[in-house]
C-alpha cells in the first residue's frame, strides 16, 4: 500500500502548516487521525461523491412527532445526513446530535444494531464536526426525545478543525464576521436570518412582477461613477487601458431603459461605495431600484409601503420589534416635509431664512459650527440641520419629502417652489431605508445640475456626481414622466429580522472584514 503522504489528497507538511492556528493541536491530531484512517482502514472520506438523502431532519421531526415515549417505528427507514454537533460515548452505546440546514436531532448508535466492526469504526474514527450519512428508524426515547436509531452510517467528510463552542468559542464579533462559516455552524439563528432574507427578496420580486415590472441587469463596471452622490471604488481595465469604477447605483442605466421604451423595470443587485463601515453601512450592499414610466414620487411612496408590508408578511406579522422598539407596519406611513421637521425639532422655519449667511449663523448658534465650511447655501444648511436634529428622532416609518434641489441633482423640481423637489426619503428608527424621485426629465435642467455637481467635484467634493454626457444624450431622446425608487435590502432585512448590524444579515460581509484587509 502506498503511504498516505504519497497518495492524492493526502495532507503534507505544507498543508499542515497552513492549518496551524490557535486550534493547531486539535488540528494536528485530526490530521494524524486522517492519515491513520487512510492507512489502517483504507478509507478516504473525501472520495465520497454522493449520498442519497431522502429525508431532512425537519421533515423527520414533523412526520414522527406522534411517536410516544419508548416507541420505535421499525416499518419506516429514514435516510438522512448532516454534521455531528456532539458525541456522547457510553460503552456499547453512543448518543449524538446531528444537524442539517434547518433541523437538529438525536442519534442513537448501539453495537447490537450496527455490529461490532461498524461500531468500532465509529468510536475510533468519527469526531464532532464530521459529516455523516445515516440510515435508521425513528423512535422516541424513554425521556421523550425524538431520535433516529441508527442501522447504518457512512463517514462523508472529516472536519480538521474543532467546532466553535456556542457560548465560549466565537464570542468576538469581528471573528464571527471573518469566519462566517463557523458562525453559521454554531448559530442556527444566523442561518435563519439568511433564509428570511431570501424570502424578503422573493417577496419583492413577486410584488414587482404583479405590477408588470421587468427584472433587468445593468453594468457593475462603468467608466463613470454615477447614480448617486458617493465616493466610488476605482479600478483599472487592463485590456482597454481605462480607469473604471464599481457602480455607486444603477439609476442612470435603468432610466436609459425607460428612454428605450421598456416601461417598468427594476434591478436587485450590489452597489459599492468607498465609505465607512459601521452597524448601518457596508461598502458593498444590496439595493433594489425600480422605475415606472408615467408615474411620480407619490406612486413610489405607495409602492414602498406595499413592498415593505408584503416583505414583512413573507416572514411574519406586520407588528414587529427592532432592538426593543415596537413598529406597526400596518398603519399608513407618515408623510412630512423636511422644512416642517426642522421647524418642529429646532424651532427654525427655513421658509423665513433669506440668506446663506443667516442660515450658517443659525446653524452655528445651534452648535453646528464645527460642521460648517463657511460656503454652505441655506439649502445645504437646512439639510445639515435635518441630519443633526431630526433623523435620529424618527421612529415610525416616515416619508420625508421636499428636499432642496441643490442636494437632489436627479429629481424633478416642485413647480410651485423650484428650490425644492418632488423627492422623498423613507426613514425608520432613525435610519434611511429608501430614496425616491419624480425623475428629472428636462435635459437642459439636468445639464445645468450636472455642471453644478462638476464644479463641486473640481472644488474637492469627492462625493459629487460625475458629468455623464451620454445620459444627457439619452434624456434628450425623450424620458417620459417617471417615478423611481431605491430601497436598501440589507437595512430592510435588519429591521424585519431584528438584527443589530448590517453585517449580521449579509453573507458577503465576511469578505470585507477578513484579516488581510484590516
Amino acid at each position: 500500500m502506498e503511504s498516505s503522504t504519497e497518495r492524492p489528497g493526502a495532507v503534507g507538511a505544507e498543508q499542515l502548516d497552513a492549518l496551524d492556528t490557535a486550534d493547531n493541536e486539535i488540528v494536528r491530531q485530526r490530521v494524524e487521525k486522517l492519515r491513520r484512517l487512510r492507512g489502517e482502514e483504507g478509507y478516504d472520506p473525501y472520495v465520497v461523491e454522493k449520498w442519497e438523502r431522502r429525508d431532512t431532519l425537519k421533515d423527520v421531526g414533523a412526520r414522527f412527532a406522534h411517536l410516544e415515549s419508548g416507541q420505535t417505528d421499525d416499518a419506516v427507514t429514514v435516510r438522512t445526513a448532516g454534521r455531528l454537533m456532539t458525541l456522547r460515548r457510553q460503552g456499547k452505546a453512543t448518543f449524538a446530535d446531528l444537524a442539517d440546514e434547518e433541523g437538529r436531532m438525536q442519534l442513537y448508535f448501539q453495537v447490537n444494531e450496527l455490529g461490532e466492526a461498524p461500531y468500532e469504526f465509529l468510536k475510533k474514527w468519527v469526531d464532532t464536526g464530521d459529516w455523516i450519512g445515516i440510515v435508521g428508524h425513528p423512535c422516541r426515547t424513554r425521556r421523550g426525545e425524538l431520535t433516529i436509531l441508527v442501522k447504518e452510517f457512512k463517514l462523508l467528510s472529516k472536519a480538521m478543525r474543532p467546532l466553535p463552542e456556542k457560548w465560549h468559542g466565537l464570542t468576538d464579533t469581528e471573528a464571527r464576521y471573518r469566519r462566517r462559516y463557523t458562525d453559521l455552524i454554531a448559530n442556527p439563528e444566523v442561518r435563519e436570518v439568511f433564509r428570511k432574507r431570501a424570502r424578503i427578496i422573493a417577496s419583492f420580486r413577486r410584488t414587482l412582477e404583479e405590477h408588470g415590472t421587468l427584472e433587468v441587469e445593468t453594468p457593475t463596471l462603468s467608466v463613470l461613477a454615477g447614480g448617486a452622490n458617493a465616493r466610488p471604488f476605482k479600478t483599472f481595465h487592463n485590456a482597454l487601458g481605462l480607469p473604471m469604477f464599481l457602480r455607486i447605483a444603477p439609476e442612470l442605466y435603468l432610466k436609459r431603459l425607460i428612454v428605450g421604451m421598456m416601461g417598468r423595470v427594476y434591478e436587485i443587485g450590489k452597489n459599492f461605495r468607498n465609505e465607512g463601515i459601521d452597524t448601518m453601512h457596508n461598502p458593498e450592499f444590496t439595493m433594489m431600484e425600480v422605475y415606472w414610466a408615467y408615474s411620480d414620487y407619490e406612486d413610489m411612496m405607495n409602492l414602498a409601503e406595499e413592498l415593505i408590508r408584503n416583505a414583512a408578511r413573507a416572514i411574519g406579522p406586520l407588528q414587529i420589534e427592532w432592538q426593543g422598539v415596537p413598529l406597526d407596519l400596518e398603519k399608513p406611513f407618515r408623510r412630512v416635509t423636511m422644512l416642517d421637521m426642522v421647524r418642529d425639532h429646532t424651532g427654525v422655519d427655513f421658509r423665513g431664512v433669506r440668506t446663506d449667511e443667516e442660515a450658517r449663523r443659525i446653524a452655528a448658534d445651534k452648535g453646528l459650527a464645527g460642521e460648517l465650511k463657511g460656503t454652505e447655501s441655506r439649502f445645504a444648511v437646512l439639510n445639515l440641520m435635518f441630519e443633526a436634529f431630526c433623523e435620529e428622532r424618527i421612529t415610525d416609518p416616515t416619508f420625508v419629502i421636499g428636499h432642496p434641489t441643490e442636494i437632489s441633482p436627479l429629481s424633478k423640481r416642485d413647480p410651485e417652489n423650484p428650490d425644492y423637489t418632488h423627492r422623498f426619503e423613507l426613514f425608520m428608527c432613525g435610519k434611511e431605508l429608501a430614496n425616491a424621485f419624480s425623475e428629472l426629465n428636462d435635459p437642459l435642467d439636468q445639464r445645468g445640475r450636472f455642471e453644478d455637481q462638476l464644479r463641486k467635484k473640481e472644488a474637492g467634493d469627492e462625493e459629487a456626481h460625475d458629468f455623464d454626457e451620454d445620459f444627457i444624450n439619452a434624456i434628450e431622446s425623450g424620458l417620459p414622466p417617471t417615478g423611481g425608487m431605491g430601497i436598501g435590502i440589507d437595512r430592510l432585512v435588519m429591521f424585519l429580522t431584528d438584527s443589530r448590524s448590517i453585517r449580521d444579515i449579509d453573507r458577503k460581509s465576511t469578505r470585507l472584514n477578513s484579516s488581510h484587509l484590516r
